[in-house]
């Protein structure tokens, strides 16, 4: 597995060229923002798309709460890298187990497909997200059935450690979920990266 876990991708866009050891320019990236639909804010969606573009990849878009599994599975097949943003974690949850989404993505990570995953887009990648209830609102995801998720790594991400509106909120989490829990906060200046099944911080 290839992953690089980010709660501000282009605030960390520059670690990612380090960890990539490849070249960026002109290869495809599957661009998913669903986890934003539910959200008021959506900067960091523009955000991280600018990041990726002056990389010199190449943007797909794919918004998985209105395509078909079809559609979904060419995408993520044939483009070089798979890009899942911040937003609500619960929402797209419930997008990706209702599309078939989840499982889509767990073969193309163990198939050895780049994984970016931004704020949500990482922690939905735990076993289970309901750790993450300080930070973002369930109720925007009425149909999800449970909190199992896509369970591709052992550890919880826990983005936006000290950044500021969630200071308090990630807090909250450590307080509750840290005793039985292998909570990973990170803040927006770093990213938590796999490879060959280690995994390490990196910090700008």
């Amino acid at each position: 597995m290839k992953l690089f876990l980010a709660s501000s991708f282009a605030e960390v866009s520059e670690l990612f060229v380090t960890f990539d050891h490849s070249e960026c320019v002109a290869k495809t990236v599957t661009f998913i923002a669903t986890a934003s639909i539910p959200e008021k804010m959506t900067f960091y969606v523009d955000a991280g798309r600018k990041a990726l573009e002056s990389l010199g990849l190449l943007i797909d878009e794919l918004d998985i709460s209105t395509a078909g599994e079809d559609e979904i599975a060419l995408k993520l097949a044939r483009n070089e890298y798979v890009y899942v943003s911040g937003g609500n974690t619960f929402y797209l949850l419930q997008e990706l187990k209702r599309t078939g989404a989840d499982r889509l993505i767990i073969e193309q990570i163990k198939s050895g497909k780049t994984y970016i995953g931004e704020s949500a887009g990482a922690v939905v990648l735990a076993a289970d997200i309901e750790y993450i209830g300080a930070l973002d609102d369930s109720r925007a995801a009425p149909d999800l059935g449970s909190y199992a998720s896509l369970g591709v790594i052992e550890f919880y991400p826990l983005p936006h450690h000290t950044n500021f509106p969630f200071k308090k909120a990630v807090e909250q989490a450590q307080h509750e979920f840290s005793e039985h829990l292998d909570l990973r906060p990170f803040s927006n200046a770093e990213a938590i990266v796999m490879e060959d099944g280690c995994d390490k911080l990196l910090k700008k």
